[in-house]
């Protein structure tokens, strides 16, 4: 059957609030829009920024076939009504949740379609149950009642307009006698496959997958509800741990889905999230949608944004329940790189009303994601929601006053009914004597961060799992500053910059004064200082401010010293241009700390600790599936580039593993290379530890500077920047310094480096590959900067 939604042309009116009760009252200009997409998206740059005041009528006109059919609308955001040829045809009031229209039609021809997405501004809604708590993050406390994004409804989502309109796609279908969906688990390292579903009663389906065919026959009732073995299966991973594989499940010779095979554990109250027996780190970071204004995922953008996070070494995303649901091409992409999905339910810091019309909603709601999901295997843990045990604790309730039976218990048999597979959580965070506390169960771990704490408290804080962190107002590159704003001089001040920081509602402070403590604190300078005379400068010290912290957080948090199990940033993404708090800028552009995070979750790296009177540790990971040979190499630089000491070890790693050495171990005698025990004057300036294999040559190099990250800004450093092709026709840059160069940028254009934003120790080159950005291969040109130095080094030939 052809669908006539595919390509149908759509207009869109907007009206005064209640001024039309069916589509004959409507009248004005139309607008063209597209479907799915937003009105946001349909207006454009003249979109008014009150949406949720006007009432919204699409409009088009579609050829259906005579028979039966069934017009689907997969997501209608929010309360909305669907007349067909002038009659009201249904209601919906959740935007996620899909709604069906039966039709039975003598013959075939034209139909008038009419959708209209009521202003949710005048939306009538109960006063009982009065909420327990009012809501930190939203002005208006009655969208409690209503099942909708805050997207665009909370300040703090900058740049991002209300969601309203047939978001998710319209199809015409015939009616199904059959509806199937499939899971792929694992038992006892064995691949099994679950199919479940509806059919004809009594109808024998013949499944394959994988070299395997089974027949399964529907129950009297027409219930499908079977599993058997796939023996020649093997297991589906995270990227970082293996390989991601799928297969292809026919049903009567038809291609029904690919899924994966794997077996997940997740421990709410430590945060421990195992994959097929194997202990996961998690890292990656919360999701913000690409395209905030119409929620559409655009196959190109989705693409780069999934490299992006494979490039970075992360393993998970988490979908926050302040966002909406994903389409299935984002979770298809996910399974295929080997992502995993931490998956909210989009319930926040609202009070949501105990009645059974809300309860049934969500359980709706839930039970629909689960099973249009049921065949991927990167979705891995669902939460009740965000923060939604989290704000009455911090508004002083008790526990008995604000229970939540519908995350704690209700959503919690929906998740164990449909898929038993994956692991769930009442609420992120949820876990210990109070949902505040960041030592037992998943966190939301801001010490470091809004709350101001040394970057020790890193170690104190002992958290399990971090499902959000580190959150400042990260500025994006250079370019993108001055592509934007015109130039580094607005930062800090100007309301076009100020506009883009986050702030918490209500609060005296913004996600700028974070960062600007942290770069007080770490570099001993003051930014409002630096900002005046050098406003670049202040920018790159901010920048270098959020690297540090990222470092010291994930090269602790990942080690074996720590309990955590897994920590992912708030945010992947900016919701607008500016810095906000994603470590990617609106655009995908990858931020500086973007280079931080991905050095310390490669697969396979080296993490560098401090541990006082015993030196430096060093701990060589190896997530993959195999193990690893590999050769450690420490050295010891002096202030001019000297290597007064150096040692090499060959290490076997073994798969899913890691070895744990000190510099004083590899070096092989006392050196106090860190100076710790001040036996006179400082000897070294920098540590530096790489790891290299036969085949792939250097995997990872750190350097650690010895006295700290408060350097002296010097004249000039000797940096230089020479530019080449290798044997096999690749462009790179070789970066070399005289003394130590801390923070590194590599400032190109129309080419993307390997890495960034790094440290070389005295007297030392690095080689960085270098990727075009778009089509041509123009010699790169740009400049080379050092946080420590006045003097830029140009790229030469």
């Amino acid at each position: 059957m052809t669908d006539p939604f595919v390509g149908a042309r759509w207009e869109i009116v907007g009206t005064e609030s209640g001024a039309c009760e069916s589509p004959s009252d409507v009248t004005g200009a139309a607008v063209v829009a597209v479907v799915p997409g937003t009105v946001a998206a349909a207006l454009g740059p003249s979109v008014d920024a009150v949406l949720d005041a006007r009432d919204w009528w699409y409009r088009s006109t579609v050829m259906l076939p005579a028979g039966p059919v069934v017009i689907t609308f997969d997501g209608l955001a929010t309360v909305a009504e669907v007349w067909l040829d002038g009659e009201l045809s249904a209601r919906s009031e959740s935007m996620f949740v899909p709604v069906s229209v039966e039709l039975d039609r003598p013959e075939a021809g034209p139909v008038r379609v009419d959708l209209v997405f009521r202003a949710l501004d005048d939306v009538s809604t109960p006063r009982r149950p009065r909420a327990r708590w009012r809501s930190s993050m939203l002005d208006r406390q009655s969208l409690r009642w209503i099942r909708t994004s805050v997207l665009g409804r909370a300040p703090v989502f900058v740049g991002a307009p209300a969601p309203v309109g047939p978001w998710r796609p319209v199809h015409l279908d015939a009616p199904a006698d059959r509806r199937l969906r499939v899971t792929g688990t694992q038992e006892n390292g064995i691949a099994v496959l679950v199919v479940r579903g509806t059919a004809t009663p009594g109808q024998d389906l013949a499944v394959s997958v994988a070299g395997s065919e089974h027949t399964v026959t529907a129950d009297a009732d027409g219930t499908v509800d079977a599993s058997f073995p796939v023996p020649d299966a093997q297991p589906w991973w995270p990227h970082t741990h293996g390989t991601p594989r799928l297969y292809e499940v026919r049903v009567d010779g038809v291609r029904l889905y690919d899924t994966g095979f794997r077996e997940i554990t997740f421990d709410a109250d430590s945060g421990a999230l195992t994959v097929n027996g194997v202990e996961v780190f998690c890292r990656g970071a919360c999701w913000v949608p690409l395209d905030v204004c119409g929620l559409q995922n655009d196959p190109g953008a989705l693409g780069a944004a999934i490299e992006s996070l494979i490039l970075a070494g992360s393993n998970m995303i988490r979908c926050t329940g302040t966002m909406v649901y994903e389409d299935e091409a984002f979770y298809d992409a996910c399974s295929r790189a080997g992502i995993l999905v931490w998956q909210d339910v989009m319930i926040t810091t609202v009070d949501l009303p105990d009645t059974d019309e809300v309860r049934s909603s969500v359980v709706e709601e839930v039970r629909s994601f689960l099973r249009r999901t049921a065949h991927h295997p990167a979705v891995v843990v669902l939460s009740g929601g965000s923060e939604t045990h989290q704000q009455p604790t911090m508004l002083g309730l008790e526990s008995a006053d604000a229970a939540l039976p519908l995350q704690d218990s209700i959503i919690a048999d929906v998740v164990r009914t449909e898929r038993p597979d994956s692991g769930y959580v009442p609420s992120s965070p949820h876990g210990g004597a109070l949902a505040t506390h960041v030592g037992s169960g998943v966190a939301h771990y801001f010490g470091v961060g809004g709350y101001l704490q040394p970057l020790s408290d890193l170690r104190r804080a002992s958290v399990g799992f971090a499902a959000e962190c580190l959150a400042f107002a990260v500025p994006p590159e250079r370019r993108a500053v001055d592509e934007v704003f015109g130039s580094a001089a607005v930062a800090g001040h100007h309301p076009d910059w100020k506009a883009a920081i986050p702030r918490d509602r209500g609060s005296s402070w913004d996600f700028e004064d974070v960062r600007d403590h942290y770069v007080r604190t770490i570099f001993g300078v003051e930014p409002t200082s630096v900002r005046r005379d050098d406003p670049e400068l202040y920018l790159d010290y901010g920048r270098a401010a959020v690297c540090e912290a990222t470092t010291a957080a994930y090269d602790f948090w990942r080690g074996s010293l720590s309990r955590c199990h897994g920590a992912l940033v708030l945010t992947y993404r900016d919701t607008a241009p500016g810095a906000g708090w994603g470590f990617t800028d609106s655009s995908g552009g990858r931020k500086a700390p973007w280079w931080a995070l991905a050095r310390s979750s490669q697969p396979v790296t080296v993490l560098v600790t401090d541990e006082g009177m015993d030196g430096l540790r060093l701990e060589v990971i190896n997530d993959g599936e195999s193990a690893r040979t590999l050769t450690l190499d420490v050295r010891a630089h002096t202030r001019v580039g000297v290597v007064a000491a150096e040692g090499r070890r060959d290490i076997l790693v073994d798969a899913h593993a890691s070895v744990v050495l000190t510099v004083d171990e590899v070096l092989g005698r006392f050196t106090d290379a860190t100076h710790v025990h001040r036996f006179g004057a400082r000897t070294f300036d920098a540590i530096s530890a790489s790891i290299a294999d036969g085949e792939s040559g250097p995997i990872a190099e750190r350097v650690y500077l010895v006295d700290g990250p408060a350097l002296p800004r010097q004249n000039d450093v000797g940096l230089t920047a020479i530019a080449g092709v290798d044997e096999s026709g690749r462009r790179y840059i070789d970066v070399s310094t005289r003394f130590a160069a801390q923070y590194v940028c590599v400032d190109l254009d129309g080419w993307l480096p390997q890495d960034n934003w790094f440290t070389l120790a005295p007297g030392t080159t690095r080689r960085i590959m270098l990727t075009a950005l778009g089509a041509g291969d123009r010699a790169p040109s740009g400049h080379v900067r050092a946080l420590n130095a006045e003097a830029r080094a140009r790229i030469e030939s």
